[in-house]
C-alpha cells in the first residue's frame, strides 16, 4: 500500500508538471499574451525592450518556463494585467464563494446515492421507473439552460429567489445560495442515482451475495455489509472528479447568477485576456483534479478489501 501511494504521488506530480508545461506554452503563443505588450509597432522601441526584459521574453523559452515554474511553486503567478493585483490574491478573494457554492451542491448531490439504492431495491417498481424517466429527461436538459429558464420565469411571475449576487448576512446569503446550489446538485442526483442503482443491481446478483442470503443473514445485513460496500467503488471514482466537475460547471452557473466566485473570475479573465489569472486558475484546477483522483485511488483499498496494491 505504501509503495502504491508513493508511486501514485510521483505520477500525479509528473502529470501536474505536464499540465503546467502545456499551459505555459499555450499562454506564450496565444494572442494577447505577454508578447502583445512588446510587439506593438506603435510602442517606442526603448519601451518595448524594457517590457520584454520585465516579462523575461528576452531569455530562452526553457529558462522562462523554469523561472515561471519556480514562482508557481511559491504560489506566485504574477500580477493581473487588469489591475496589477497579484493573481493569487484575486483568486483567494473569490475562492470562499466558490467553495461555498460547490460544497453545498456536492452535499445536496449526494442525496442521489440513497435515491439510487431505493430504486435498486425496488427494481421494476413505480419509483424505479420514474427515476429512470427523470434521469433520461434530466440528462437531456443542460443545467445552465434550466437556470436561465428559472430566472426568466422568476422575473415574469413570482420573484421567489434572488436573481444575482451573494447577499448580506447569513440568511440573505443562504437565500441567494439556494437556487444555484440546487441547479448544480441536479447533476449529482442524476449521476449518483443512476450509477448507484446500476452497481447495486450488479452486486446483488453476485454469488457471494446469494451465499450470504443462504447462510440466513438478514436482508439489511446483506445490503449494508456485503452489497453496498462494493457498490460504492464507482461512487468513489465519481467523487474523485466531482469537485473539478462542479468547478467547471460553476463557471457557467456563476456567470448566470452573477455569483462572485473563481468560475466567474475565470470567465472575466478569459474575456479580458488576463493570462496571469487564467494560468493560476488552470494550474489550481488541475491540482484539484489530480488530487481528487489520487485520493480516490487510495480510498479503493479501504472500501473493497479485495483490491490489493503491489
Amino acid at each position: 500500500m505504501t509503495h502504491f501511494i508513493i508511486r501514485r504521488a510521483i505520477q500525479s506530480f509528473l502529470l501536474l508538471i505536464g499540465v503546467s508545461l502545456v499551459s505555459f506554452f499555450i499562454q506564450r503563443i496565444a494572442p494577447g499574451g505577454p508578447s502583445a505588450f512588446t510587439e506593438n509597432p506603435r510602442l517606442p522601441a526603448s519601451y518595448a525592450l524594457e517590457q520584454r526584459h520585465a516579462f523575461g521574453l528576452d531569455q530562452p523559452l526553457q529558462v522562462q518556463y523554469a523561472k515561471w515554474l519556480w514562482q508557481v511553486g511559491h504560489l506566485n503567478f504574477g500580477r493581473s494585467f487588469a489591475d496589477q493585483r497579484p493573481a493569487m490574491d484575486k483568486i483567494l478573494d473569490r475562492l470562499p464563494n466558490t467553495l461555498e457554492l460547490a460544497g453545498t451542491a456536492l452535499v445536496l448531490g449526494l442525496l442521489g446515492i440513497p435515491i439510487g439504492i431505493a430504486a435498486a431495491l425496488r427494481r421494476g417498481g413505480i419509483f424505479d421507473q420514474s427515476l429512470r424517466l427523470v434521469t433520461v429527461l434530466g440528462n437531456a436538459i443542460p443545467t445552465w439552460w434550466l437556470g436561465l429558464v428559472i430566472l426568466i420565469l422568476s422575473v415574469k411571475t413570482v420573484d421567489i429567489f434572488p436573481l444575482a449576487g451573494v447577499g448580506d448576512g447569513l440568511f440573505d446569503r443562504i437565500h441567494h445560495l439556494i437556487l444555484p446550489a440546487l441547479l448544480l446538485a441536479i447533476g449529482g442526483w442524476l449521476v449518483y442515482s443512476r450509477y448507484m442503482r446500476s452497481e447495486l443491481l450488479e452486486v446483488l446478483g453476485q454469488d457471494y451475495v446469494r451465499t450470504a442470503r443462504a447462510k440466513g443473514l438478514t436482508e439489511r445485513t446483506v445490503i449494508l455489509s456485503h452489497a453496498l460496500r462494493n457498490a460504492m467503488i464507482v461512487i468513489i471514482t465519481l467523487l474523485g472528479s466531482e469537485l473539478a466537475g462542479l468547478l467547471s460547471v460553476g463557471v457557467i452557473m456563476e456567470s448566470v447568477f452573477s455569483w462572485p466566485g473563481t468560475g466567474r473570475l475565470l470567465w472575466e479573465s478569459a474575456l479580458s485576456r488576463d493570462y496571469p489569472v487564467l494560468m493560476a486558475e488552470v494550474v489550481l484546477g488541475a491540482t484539484f483534479v489530480i488530487l481528487g483522483n489520487f485520493l480516490a485511488d487510495i480510498a479503493y483499498g479501504f472500501v473493497d478489501p479485495r483490491i490489493k496494491y503491489e
